[in-house]
């Protein structure tokens, strides 16, 4: 499908909606089946500190604002083995980016744990998870090929959203204004750098955030383009803006959810061999018709921690939500945070560690 067929999609109407879903449902049943996934995690906020300003996040934090925190290694065990403990398999490590470039008061609390940066820290946190029993998936923002590198033997995959690929939104007034990390030749240079490390990869795009179609469909593209290539983007996320309060961007229209429903069946119909998931928190009257468009899977869902990333939206219960699926003719399944077809991908160092978490998760009612 090319860039004009898929924007044509794209701008289908409501009332013409469901042959759209029709034939993205029908593409992701060939590829995976009457089979929905999810990864039962806990979602390890190491650092809310970033140098980033995005005008949409909640998240980030200065180190003298109120609910600055960077978690210590002895909290990590202890989410860590709450989480093992109700058969979680992923330990999601999420964070700022490298906070230390701009906070000197940071980089001495890094010194003072025996680190220089960030992602060191990270590594550490990585071991900790590990040892209580459960499967890193860093999320860090920008890395280095050579952070990466030291992080690959600790995590059985990583993960960097692309976002947006324009780099319009980097302008003035515009959703990644103040974020330098958000410039979209950096993300798609890390991303080509994990590929060339054979690194399982998640990325995804973020809409509503000031884009238009056009440029949603060329983020779409690029992501394709990109595991093309180098075949290791084990899933993509198709994640929509939510308006929150205490953000820039408190006024911004979101995006409906039959808006978003159309995005993801695009997605799936351009993606045709990849999975496809929604944050199933970001639209909890939509599950039925996300279903529809095409996805394979939710994404990850914790019975231990809120999603710290959007704090006012609930995880579904997971009964509940296998109740909507068997409504649409589909079973839920757990899954690892490394899909099934990437194992062989995973550094060989966590071979018992994979197999002990999937005779864990084997035992999630399915």
């Amino acid at each position: 499908m090319n860039a004009s067929d898929a924007l044509r999609l794209l701008q289908t109407p409501l009332t013409e909606l469901d042959s759209l879903l029709q034939a993205a449902g029908e593409a992701r049943d060939r590829r995976s089946g009457k089979r929905l996934t999810y990864s039962p995690k806990v979602f390890l906020p190491v650092t809310n500190l970033c140098r980033d300003k995005c005008a949409y996040c909640t998240f980030r934090k200065s180190p003298r604002e109120a609910g600055a925190k960077t978690m210590t290694l002895d909290e990590i065990k202890e989410v860590s083995a709450q989480g093992v403990h109700l058969r979680c398999s992923e330990a999601l490590m999420c964070l700022g980016d490298r906070p230390e470039a701009v906070y000197p008061t940071y980089q001495e609390h890094l010194r003072r744990m025996g680190v220089e940066t960030t992602a060191e820290y990270v590594y550490e946190a990585c071991v900790v998870a590990l040892n209580q029993g459960l499967l890193p998936h860093t999320n860090a923002g920008l890395l280095t090929k050579t952070e990466m590198e030291h992080l690959r033997p600790v995590n059985v995959s990583m993960g960097l959203m692309l976002e947006q690929i324009t780099p319009r939104l980097r302008e003035r007034g515009m959703a990644h204004a103040g974020a330098p990390d958000k410039e979209p030749a950096l993300r798609i240079q890390m991303l080509e750098e994990a590929g060339q490390l054979k690194i399982p990869f998640t990325t995804g795009i973020l809409a509503g955030i000031g884009e238009t179609l056009e440029e949603q469909i060329d983020t779409l593209l690029e992501i394709d383009r990109i595991h093309k290539r180098y075949g290791h983007l084990q899933e993509v996320i198709v994640q929509t803006f939510r308006a929150k309060p205490d953000i820039v961007m408190r006024d911004h229209l979101e995006m409906e959810d039959w808006e978003l429903v159309r995005l993801v069946a695009v997605a799936r119909l351009l993606l045709p061999d990849m999975n496809v998931q929604a944050p199933p928190n970001l639209t909890p009257l939509a599950h039925r018709l996300l279903i529809r468009a095409g996805i394979n899977d939710w994404g990850g869902i914790s019975p231990v921690t809120q999603d710290f990333i959007n704090p006012e939206a609930p995880w579904p219960h997971i009964e509940s939500l296998r109740q909507t699926c068997a409504l649409e003719g589909f079973r839920l399944e757990a899954r690892l945070p490394v899909y099934a077809e990437y194992l062989d991908w995973v550094d060989p160092g966590l071979a018992l560690s994979v197999q002990k978490n999937a005779e864990r998760i084997a035992h999630v009612a399915a």
